[in-house]
């Protein structure tokens, strides 16, 4: 796992190609980031599933809470079948893109 923070965002690298793996490491140490808006990026893992994104549940939920947005980076999925609760983008680019969009709507209430 690699952390970059940069500004109001943290984007975390899975370096293992386990997505389970990924989501346990971080929800034991969500603590640190629960303040940040999140990029996940699993983009590496071309072996990555629409199913595998239901690990990804729970922490989305939670993070939600927090009023921060959680953008997960991949391109091996069927974005048609992404879940609403999941914000899923196919680049690091476009999550970042999608960050300062929430942050536009919250500050005008929505």
């Amino acid at each position: 796992m690699k952390v970059d923070q940069k500004g109001h965002t943290t984007i975390i690298k899975d370096t293992h190609n386990n997505v389970e793996a990924f989501v346990e490491k971080l929800t034991n140490e969500y603590h640190a980031f629960q303040g940040q808006n999140l990029i996940l990026d699993v983009s590496q893992d071309k072996a990555i599933s629409n199913a595998d994104l239901a690990h990804f549940k729970d922490l989305a939920k939670n993070h939600k809470k927090t009023k921060k947005s959680m953008i997960i980076v991949t391109d091996t999925v069927d974005f048609n079948k992404v879940p609403n609760y999941l914000n899923v983008v196919p680049s690091v680019l476009e999550a970042h893109d999608m960050i300062e969009m929430d942050e536009i709507e919250r500050d005008l209430g929505f």
